[in-house]
């Protein structure tokens, strides 16, 4: 399948230049009784790039449009971003003082396009793939691609992050893809929904690494506990938990695959019980390239969603509510080229998929019964978006 990219990218460029924004129909104004929210993009800056930072959106949940998106923050590749369970405070990995960090804001409690810097802390082991906080707000956590590395480090009560206070690298690798399997690449890190463990799928070991939070020392600190098996040159890459806890999705970024684990809360360990393809590999081979980039589970549970790059699409599964196995629904063009990551809002009524290299950000309803998705013709212009993030509730 031809990626739209191609002929996107030029008048959006332009457009981009030219300081402008546009969406495919106009903003306007938001009627009586629809709910906005926030809606946050991190990008990346690749040489010649022109994003120059963090933009903001507002989105109507109740009509499905999504805004002129606007800069928030000025920061070099702020790529992933997450925010504080409790706090209005946004976190952001990117080049702060010239130096691979992360970073806080204060978001504005009326204006959310409004990010103050409170502070940055080095990480120490190149740049981050991806960060998060525990649920109780006490430590951000951050995994280190390049470096093969996860890292911890404390906040205080205000939200402010303190110097790192752990580095653990990871070691090995399973060799099986060359070049991208001959060493350790830590690529998301988060907690299970009790708190007490942090889980970092590592592309390079074809696991999932998971660690014992210990929240009581002081400061706090990561203790290894064990890991999840991924399939041999699969290549985990994210991953997410089922609102009720007994199963985690992880995503595998060579294989194009899902693995399906059953989870034991109590005991803090992973079993796999499915591995599903996300594309075929007729669908595969239509395609120069190839990769699995970002998956989200439905706040319903009943669903499963994963983007494929190269193929420019997203596909959707259904979740057997008793045994956790995926059943392919669809495969949906995103209208864009390359989605680096996309984005469920809260209500699940709607699917934000950003397009890196064609610098859009595409809007989709989800059909609660069904799973299906359908654009709306709703596409807003963000320069080289490679996460979006909502507002929580």
């Amino acid at each position: 399948m031809a990626s739209p990219a191609s002929f996107l990218f030029a008048s959006l460029a332009v457009t981009l230049l030219l300081g402008g924004v546009v969406t495919a129909q106009d903003s306007g104004s938001q009627g009586p009784g629809n709910t906005v929210t926030d809606v946050w993009f991190g990008t990346t800056t690749p040489r010649g790039g022109l994003s120059k930072g963090i933009y903001h959106a507002r989105f109507d949940t109740a009509s499905g449009k999504l805004a002129e998106p606007t800069l928030a923050a000025e920061i070099s590749s702020p790529g992933f971003l997450t925010l504080h369970p409790r706090l209005p405070i946004l976190y952001s990995v990117g080049s702060w003082e010239g130096e691979p960090s992360v970073v806080a804001y204060r978001v504005d409690e009326n204006d959310g396009s409004q990010l103050t810097p409170i502070n940055a802390q080095p990480i120490g082991d190149g740049g981050a793939a991806h960060l998060s906080v525990d649920r109780s707000g006490r430590v951000l956590l951050t995994a280190q691609y390049g470096g093969g590395s996860t890292a911890l480090f404390p906040l205080n009560e205000q939200g402010e992050i303190q110097p790192r206070a752990q580095l653990v690298k990871h070691r090995g690798g399973s060799g099986v893809v060359e070049r991208r399997q001959n060493a350790p690449h830590a690529h998301w890190v988060g907690t299970s929904p009790d708190n007490r463990f942090v889980f970092v799928p590592d592309l390079g070991l074809d696991q999932v690494v998971i660690y014992r939070l210990d929240l009581g020392a002081n400061p706090p600190q990561l203790h290894a506990h064990g890991a999840g098996q991924c399939p041999p040159g699969s290549g985990p890459r994210h991953m997410k938990f089922h609102p009720d806890g007994d199963f985690v999705y992880v995503l595998n970024e060579l294989a194009l695959s899902v693995t399906v684990f059953a989870y034991d809360a109590e005991a803090g360990r992973m079993q796999p019980i499915q591995t599903i393809e996300t594309l075929s590999e007729a669908q595969k081979a239509g395609e120069a390239f190839n990769s699995a980039s970002e998956i989200r589970v439905h706040p319903s549970g009943k669903f499963v969603y994963s983007a494929n790059r190269g193929h420019d699409s997203i596909t959707a599964f259904a979740v057997d509510s008793q045994s956790g196995r995926l059943e392919l629904i669809e495969q949906e063009p995103i209208r864009g080229g390359w989605p680096r990551n996309f984005a469920l809002d809260p209500s699940g009524r709607w699917l934000i998929a950003a397009g890196r290299d064609s610098h859009t950000a595409a809007v989709f309803a989800v059909d609660a019964d069904s799973g299906h998705l359908t654009y709306q013709r709703q596409m807003a212009m963000v320069p080289s978006p490679i996460c979006v993030l909502f507002e929580q509730p």
